[in-house]
């Protein structure tokens, strides 16, 4: 049997967001993820403190082949969201099941192409 609290002991207080120097305030501004390249489980490194996500990765520099389609999700039957073009930029930060993920252009769109599209510089 549990024994009853005692009056004159103080109840524990959960610990204020600002003993650890960080206070959660003020609004919320979310970054769109057409322009800003992270999802859930990764990001770019240049969105650490702004977004996050179980894993941040440098973008590698890479160059796009061949004219191509820059998806929305890797999918050939999916959203196309830009036109890439043969020279193009690429910022490659992760590839998986032949689909490359990262962002291109001046605008820094961010999108899925085929690997094999994608070259070093």
């Amino acid at each position: 049997m549990k024994a009853p609290r005692r009056v004159d002991q103080p109840s524990p207080s959960p610990p204020s967001p600002i003993d650890d120097g960080f206070a959660l305030s003020g609004p919320s501004n979310p970054l769109d993820p057409a322009f800003h390249a992270y999802r859930q489980d990764l990001a770019d490194t240049a969105l650490a403190g702004m977004v996050i996500a179980s894993h941040y990765a440098e973008p590698l520099p890479r160059q796009i082949m061949s004219n191509v389609k820059l998806m929305a999700l890797p999918s050939d039957a999916g959203e196309a969201v830009a036109t890439l073009v043969k020279g193009d930029d690429f910022q490659l930060l992760d590839s998986i099941r032949g689909w490359a993920w990262g962002y291109a252009g001046p605008q820094r769109r961010v999108g899925y192409v085929r690997a094999e599209i994608v070259g070093t510089l």
